[in-house]
């Protein structure tokens, strides 16, 4: 308990209290509708969290994380589509293309079990599949960008155009779906998928958190600052890259379902280029490498996104430009890279401001510290010290 007061107390609890404090506190004071918005960011947060991972710590940029996105989304989407029908019964889309039969690979989205492990266990296949072929070539840089991007407009217009098997550019709706007996839509379901996203945010930072610890964080690392080094001590790095990868595909998978049960609709939207682009520029202003920046980027732009868009909509383009601007010239590190740096303390100094010392202060008012310089206040001098003596004598010659 003491240490949870003291300083160093603090600073590791105090993120956690606040998480504890936001779960129970603002499904209170906020609105049905602000809630739910608050509840998809966060979801977001979890797609950022994985793109940090690769991008941060390994040093690989995809592009093309809407995939798997979008693969976890249409994972829980196809189950909710079913597990409101009567048995027999289709989607009511099917009736509109002719389709009288179900598909063979919507039967095994009957059972809640499967899509439990489909929303994560297919996109990270996807993506293991993809990294291995992509990184046993050894291909990196902006040529792995360019491929993952290129996967994404494939998966785009191939989904887009499946109009009889998954309602193609319509998508399949979920808020008017049932699940455990109440409405996908309403506003207490809403609530309780605000505390799942919250808990699993937090379990997915722990993820994160404990994958670039150790030395399996080392190795992600070295990978990114110095690949072939790492390949001459005797590492594989195709097998780092490709479990990587795989798990944040999983991440994006379950970040997708999430929001698909938020936003009402899932569709082949999640796969468009600009949004893939716009989770890369979450994680950069929000700080690469930082992982909490991660997420705080994909709140903190897209609630201002909601609020901007409300009042000025043509505007948040050039808004989300600067910011991309400001983070490329003057912010390489994000906003928690900069803070971390000493940011506050730099403009502090550029207006005039004496900097305060970060260790005299604390060090001062420290309990132990003035214990101890009252003790050797009160402690006598030794009987040959210079105080304890009289004066020396100037030189001859001196006044």
């Amino acid at each position: 308990m003491a240490d949870l007061f003291s300083s160093r107390g603090l600073r590791r609890w105090l993120p956690w209290l606040l998480v504890v404090a936001a779960g129970l506190i603002l499904p209170a004071l906020l609105p049905p509708f602000r809630l739910n918005l608050l509840g998809r960011f966060l979801s977001l947060g979890i797609v950022a969290l994985g793109i940090d991972l690769i991008w941060g710590f390994t040093g690989m940029l995809s592009l093309g994380q809407g995939i798997f996105f979008a693969l976890g989304g249409y994972a829980l989407g196809m189950y909710l589509q079913l597990d409101s029908l009567e048995p027999g019964q289709l989607p009511e889309f099917f009736s509109l293309y002719g389709v009288t039969s179900l598909p063979s690979f919507w039967q095994p989205f009957n059972s809640p079990i499967f899509t439990f492990f489909a929303i994560w266990v297919i996109p990270a296949l996807v993506a293991g599949v993809l990294g291995y072929l992509v990184f046993r070539n050894r291909i990196k840089g902006v040529y792995f960008s360019i491929l993952t991007q290129a996967a994404l407009l494939v998966f785009f217009n191939f989904f887009n155009g499946q109009q009889k098997l998954i309602n193609g550019t319509n998508g399949l709706k979920t808020d008017t779906a049932r699940i455990f007996g109440a409405l996908v839509g309403s506003d207490a379901m809403q609530r309780n998928l605000f505390w799942l996203t919250l808990a699993l945010v937090v379990l997915s930072w722990l993820l994160c958190r404990w994958l670039t610890s150790g030395r399996f964080g080392d190795a992600l690392v070295a990978i990114r600052d110095d690949e072939p080094r790492l390949r001459f001590t005797g590492y594989n790095p195709t097998a780092y890259k490709t479990l990587v990868f795989a798990v944040a595909g999983a991440m994006a998978g379950v970040s997708g379902a999430l929001y698909t049960v938020q936003s009402g609709i899932v569709s082949p939207q999640f796969m468009a280029v600009p949004f893939s682009i716009e989770m890369v520029i979450w994680v950069a202003v929000g700080g690469r490498g930082t992982l909490i920046g991660a997420v705080l980027g994909a709140v903190v732009i897209n609630y201002a996104k909601s609020l901007v868009s409300e009042q000025l909509p043509e505007t948040w383009l050039f808004i989300q430009g600067g910011l991309f601007l400001l983070v490329v010239t003057a912010l390489p590190d994000g906003i928690v890279g900069w803070w971390r740096a000493g940011g506050p303390r730099r403009i502090q100094a550029m207006v005039g401001w004496p900097p305060v010392a970060p260790t005299y202060p604390s060090l001062d008012l420290d309990p132990q510290v003035l214990a101890e310089q009252r003790q050797l206040e009160s402690r006598p001098l030794p009987a040959g010290s210079a105080s304890a003596t009289t004066p020396q004598q100037p030189p001859a010659g001196e006044p």
